[in-house]
């Protein structure tokens, strides 16, 4: 029990590192609260500073989502304790404890935990937002699609209860994360990827 305790602290304390300050203000000295987005995820990384600390960005964002989960599968531990951990890092990027609990969208430790936990899902995923970003040029709408079809992808191909329940938590939180994205897709005023930064404006992180 105590194992389990410290590996879903552990999940958190990973997921909060916030790779998109870490690696704005080593690549180009740019406090990324402050700049494009204010968001600190790949996406805005890739507006103010570029491709290469977008890069870095995303697969520090993956990676330790990815590690957590790892973690907790060296363990053994039971299904529903891998989807604690899983959700504990996924909590530390939207509520970093590094960064005043001010974090990114969730997307990309997402994709993270979920490769880890269940990689044939992972995949998929992966799939459906490179596809989507591909056709629409939106980051936004490509972590929405994904993120909406990962409960019937668990279902259909996992189908263990716990990561049901873990997608399904995750999906809320990822939408939830987008609602301003949303209404700028509506009105037809969301910035596509590649766009230089504006201001108050964010997609995925």
């Amino acid at each position: 029990m105590w194992a389990d305790g410290w590996l879903i602290l552990a999940g958190y304390l990973l997921g909060s590192i916030p790779f998109g300050l870490v690696v704005a203000r080593l690549r180009g000295g740019i406090d990324l609260r402050r700049v494009g987005s204010g968001n600190i995820g790949a996406t805005n990384v890739l507006r103010v500073v570029g491709k290469g600390a977008a890069a870095f960005t995303l697969l520090g964002d993956i990676g330790k989502g990815a590690l957590a989960v790892g973690l907790g599968r060296w363990a053994n531990v039971a299904p529903a304790v891998l989807a604690l951990i899983a959700l504990a890092a996924v909590l530390g990027h939207l509520l970093p404890v590094f960064n005043r609990f001010q974090g990114g969208k969730g997307v990309a430790t997402t994709l993270g935990v979920i490769l880890a936990a269940m990689p044939a899902v992972g995949g998929l995923l992966l799939l459906i937002w490179l596809l989507v970003a591909a056709v629409s040029r939106y980051s936004s709408l490509a972590a929405l699609t994904a993120t909406t079809a990962m409960p019937f992808l668990t279902w259909l191909v996992d189908g263990r209860p716990a990561m049901l329940a873990l997608s399904g938590v995750l999906a809320i939180l990822v939408v939830a994360r987008h609602r301003e994205n949303i209404a700028r897709l509506w009105r037809g005023t969301e910035g596509k990827i590649g766009e230089k930064a504006r201001t108050n404006q964010g997609t995925q992180g």
